[in-house]
């Protein structure tokens, strides 16, 4: 029995499976592998190709908004180095018609005071002349009277007067 039993556990050896039990494992296995490839692999590969999709056109995004963002910031210095130039035309075009403009209130000062000083050159010439003119009239009658107590006649007469005026401012003159 002791041979029986013997050829028995060397049957049912425990690290060599039975014959049924790798059919079972294989079919097992076969379903297993045919079920996740046919439901679950699709939904992996379709999950994985979506998020490919997403993180692709999320790249193209970010590099199209890279470039315009490039684009823009070219524009933007473009347009203040052309601001900074149209400024600096501005001011130099400012510096020059404020000179212009100092230059012509002197000038028009200028001629303001060369307009004041002849009118008052004028003025005093007048006055002078008006002076002189009462002077000579003062002196005049002043003369003809003292000529008239003097010579001892009368020189109401105009043309009388004129020529003894005349002649007494004349003898003045030729005394100075």
């Amino acid at each position: 029995m002791q041979f029986l039993n013997l050829a028995a556990e060397e049957k049912l050896n425990p690290l060599i499976p039975h014959t049924a039990e790798i059919v079972v494992g294989v079919i097992a296995f076969t379903l297993l592998y045919l079920t996740l490839r046919k439901f679950v692999t699709p939904m992996f590969e379709k999950a994985f190709t979506e998020r490919t999709n997403a993180i692709q056109g999320g790249i193209e995004r970010a590099e199209k908004a890279q470039l315009e963002a490039q684009r823009a910031l070219a524009q933007y210095t473009e347009q203040l180095a052309k601001a900074q130039a149209e400024a600096q035309v501005l001011r130099e075009d400012a510096r020059v018609q404020g000179a212009a403009i100092i230059d012509d209130l002197r000038t028009k000062a200028q001629e303001e005071a060369a307009r004041i000083t002849a009118t008052a050159h004028a003025s005093i010439e007048a006055e002078r002349q008006q002076a002189i003119t009462s002077l000579r009239t003062e002196v005049g009658a002043l003369a003809v009277e003292l000529a008239s107590k003097i010579v001892g006649e009368s020189l109401d007469d105009a043309a009388r007067q004129s020529r003894v005026v005349d002649r007494f401012l004349e003898d003045l003159e030729k005394s100075k």
